[in-house]
């Protein structure tokens, strides 16, 4: 039976844990421990010898914590990997998994201001302690800032347009709530897909936020170091930016997509990765609507 928790529905949990390949005395890390639907499932597979890393920055997270001294529950961003496998005096693992969606609860959570279809204040910090909030960063940013979050983080056609009516809107109090956001894209948007464009506006923002792509890279460039040969490294993304990044990086070893050569014009990369991208079945997909958008990459360690 699937794990399903008041606090998130782990996507395509039985084919990640499966692409670990665990060993049963090994040590892995679970980037994103949420509900802990994929901590608990690679716990059931390990041994008493072997160690499980989780890490959520979401203080809500910390609620699904049980009792298992092989698990490590880390309260941070998991970009900071390097740091706490030295800390806890752990030089190499055997496989990492990264599940890039946000959780259920937190778009469901109206406070938090992730979601376009609730009336609240702008946050969307996953960590609610952390920096700039959404309503921060929509009323203190430049037009060509804002423009160049909105382009990159939201893949918005009229970036700029958006941008000018967001920066135009603070001569009369800003934006301060999702509604008034939503409101002032209506009149902004002459997409039919209101639902769409509204879902790549909020995206945009929260990626800003939370310096997702940057926490992404930084993770992922410690890998090559900290992955055993053999070892597996499995990311499950759900937008175009974040499986760019993993496609790139699991092919070449940078984001670039540059293929570097030794003097020999041998090719050098860290990991070999899995042609085939995973998704979900269409049963998977029927029951948990937010699974429609992951992709799953593979990647072992060379």
């Amino acid at each position: 039976m699937d794990y399903v928790s008041e606090y998130h529905t782990p996507v395509l949990l039985h084919e990640s844990v499966e692409a670990l390949n665990i060993n049963p005395d090994g040590i892995y890390v679970d980037c994103t421990f949420g509900g802990g639907g994929h901590s608990l499932h690679i716990l059931k597979q390990l041994s008493d010898k072997g160690t499980l890393m989780a890490f959520d920055q979401d203080e809500d997270a910390l609620k699904n914590k049980f009792d298992d001294k092989r698990l490590i529950l880390v309260h941070h961003n998991f970009k900071f990997l390097n740091q706490f496998l030295d800390y806890h005096h752990i030089e190499k693992i055997d496989g990492l998994l990264v599940d890039l969606g946000i959780s259920s609860l937190q778009i469901d959570d109206a406070e938090r201001g992730f979601a376009h279809r609730f009336d609240a204040d702008l946050d969307m910090r996953m960590s609610k302690g952390q920096g700039l909030s959404a309503k921060e960063i929509l009323n203190t940013y430049s037009l060509n800032r804002l423009t160049s979050v909105l382009r990159e983080f939201g893949e918005l056609k009229n970036a700029y347009k958006v941008a000018n009516a967001i920066v135009a809107k603070r001569a009369s109090g800003g934006i301060k709530t999702t509604g008034e956001l939503n409101t002032l894209l209506q009149g902004v948007s002459a997409d039919f897909n209101m639902a769409r464009n509204l879902s790549k506006v909020y995206q945009a923002i929260r990626i800003e936020v939370n310096g997702e792509i940057e926490a992404l890279k930084d993770m992922l460039l410690c890998c090559p170091e900290r992955i055993k040969p053999g070892g597996s490294l499995v990311i499950i993304s759900y937008h175009s930016i974040e499986d760019r990044i993993a496609k790139n990086f699991l092919k070449t070893g940078n984001f670039e997509n540059n293929l570097s050569k030794d003097f020999y014009g041998n090719i050098e990369k860290p990991f070999t990765a899995d042609k085939k991208v995973i998704l979900p079945s269409k049963e998977e997909m029927d029951r948990n609507t937010r699974a429609r958008s992951a992709k799953m990459r593979i990647a072992k360690k060379n």
